[in-house]
């Protein structure tokens, strides 16, 4: 890089730290517990300077088994994690019935201590899900989620779904039949990813 392009990219970094401090400061109501099938609700966690209330952090649980886990939360939760063959894979797990893939761990012995500890610090009077439409997710699974028992649900999708209450559009990935990498960054002059889109933060506050 020449001293233009290092200052370009410095100024860059600058504007998104004060972006990510503006986001801290609306924050009204920390405390929320985040049940993702992804590392959204982590990438949201750490934005805000929070500490992680739940398990579900640095993983995937496929959509189908994160609705099966808001059906009963507190009887998953007492279960204990059954590791699964994974050959060439990430550590991988079951919980009951719901398969828990722990990409962001070297083991399934790290995995699972962390699990553990997360899983202490939820607070189930403010449970969220999130979810995205990845993973073979269809149309009637959207319709699932969004009949879940859940004031405050949102599952991102790669097209407008107007008559589900917790469908939250993402611009970008109408051609690819589900929504990308939402913690990616999006080309342009700012440092924005995909999930910026969407103002979380307001809906988090929201989470009463």
């Amino acid at each position: 890089m020449n001293d233009a392009s290092n200052l370009i990219q410095a100024l860059r970094e600058r504007e998104w730290r004060a972006y990510l401090w503006k986001k801290r400061l609306r924050l009204k109501r920390p405390g929320f517990s985040i049940l993702s099938t992804n590392c959204i609700g982590g990438v949201m966690y750490h934005d805000l300077g929070l500490e992680f209330l739940t398990p579900t952090v640095n993983l995937t649980i496929p959509i189908r088994d994160l609705i099966k886990l808001a059906g009963n939360p507190r009887w998953y939760m007492a279960l204990p994690l059954a590791e699964r063959e994974n050959p060439g894979g990430c550590p991988t797990a079951l919980l009951g019935d719901v398969r828990v893939n722990f990409h962001h761990y070297a083991s399934f012995e790290e995995a699972s201590a962390k699990w553990e500890e997360r899983k202490r610090k939820i607070n189930w009077d403010r449970l969220i899900l999130m979810a995205t439409d990845r993973d073979g997710c269809d149309y009637e699974t959207l319709r699932r989620f969004d009949r879940l028992p859940y004031p405050h649900k949102l599952v991102f999708t790669h097209r407008p779904y107007p008559e589900l209450d917790s469908a939250c559009y993402i611009r970008g990935f109408e051609e690819r039949g589900e929504v990308g990498v939402l913690t990616n960054f999006k080309p342009g002059p700012l440092k924005r990813r995909y999930l910026d889109a969407f103002d979380y933060v307001g809906f988090l506050n929201g989470a009463e």
